[in-house]
């Protein structure tokens, strides 16, 4: 108990501290986000939030003595340093790629050494994707640090309940620091996670996922259905971008949650509305673990049709939608 009080507290004060300073200290002006024709704010945002995030969330990390800690530790830091390094100057495209793909591999050839060479493949096509997932949806004001508490929240519930509190722990972490970032980034934003934030978070959506599922904390499909809402639009949308055409790495505002916000939805009922979605997605996954395997098919079935009916229901919303 006393280590998941630490990963709940010691996070969330550092991480205030450090956002504090970050919005104080012309030092941190470094990174900015300009408005342009694909972005959804108006005025210029730092995009440093990610690094309050991250260094908050390391710490609790070595307390926890999981043989798993200092995988998790240097891979995140990797990816953060990457991606601040291309939050401030850019990098081109596949040398970002190449650097998760090869953190990625860090990470499996550390946690999963035993598993044959095209599963190795799969996960790690698997983890480079929720990787980038973060960076895809983290376009408008609290929703990627709503999905971070409301995504890991349900991890953290489910390691508890099977008695795994290292891992717990690093969860909670994580929603500790990710809710003192959200106090800065609900409408009207005053900082952005940038990539340096969103990369190294979606990272740690799969990496963990795949811990707790290796250590049967929980079942494979229980990642997938807890972030269902970034992976379901983020992959949707690549999938009709692919077949209209599109390059499907330039920065764009096509996504479900931005059509939304175009037909003037504000920022602040998107959130709200992502927030009960994931809410709801959380809760129902922890009810379906406590299922027999038909109920938990018949769980997955029931959500698989709500998504169907609400892709069809914005699409039908922006095809009459006037646009210039």
């Amino acid at each position: 108990m006393k280590i998941i009080f630490v990963a709940a507290i010691v996070p969330f004060v550092l991480a205030i501290f450090l956002l504090h300073w970050m919005l104080h200290s012309k030092r941190m002006n470094f990174a900015i986000d300009q408005p342009n024709h694909r972005s959804l704010h108006t005025v210029p945002v730092p995009r440093t939030g990610g690094l309050a995030i991250v260094s908050a969330t390391l710490l609790p990390v070595g307390l926890t003595g999981e043989p798993w800690n200092m995988q998790l530790t240097v891979c995140a830091i990797l990816l953060m340093a990457l991606s601040l390094v291309d939050d401030v100057r850019g990098l081109p495209v596949a040398l970002r790629f190449f650097g998760h793909f090869a953190v990625t591999g860090i990470f499996l050839v550390w946690a999963m050494s035993s598993v044959p060479a095209w599963a190795m493949l799969v996960l790690t096509a698997g983890i480079v994707w929720m990787t980038n997932l973060f960076n895809f949806m983290d376009g408008s004001d609290g929703l990627a640090g709503g999905m971070a508490i409301f995504g890991f929240g349900a991890y953290a519930i489910a390691a508890w309940l099977v008695g795994n509190s290292g891992l717990a722990a690093i969860c909670i972490a994580i929603v500790a620091s990710a809710t003192a970032f959200l106090m800065y980034n609900f409408y009207p934003a005053r900082i952005f996670m940038g990539d340096a934030g969103s990369i190294p978070l979606g990272f740690l959506t799969a990496a963990i996922g795949l811990l707790g599922w290796r250590s049967t904390a929980w079942p494979f499909w229980f990642p997938l259905v807890v972030f269902s809402p970034f992976i379901v639009d983020a992959t949707v949308t690549l999938i009709k971008r692919q077949l209209r055409g599109e390059t499907i790495w330039r920065a764009h505002r096509s996504h479900y949650y931005q059509r939304l916000v175009q037909m003037g939805w504000s920022h602040r009922k998107v959130a709200i509305c992502e927030y009960a979605l994931m809410f709801l997605l959380g809760t129902s996954a922890l009810c379906f673990l406590r299922q027999p395997v038909m109920g938990q098919f018949l769980g997955l079935m029931f959500w698989l049709l709500v998504y169907v009916v609400m892709a069809i229901k914005i699409d039908r919303m922006w095809s009459k939608f006037p646009r210039l």
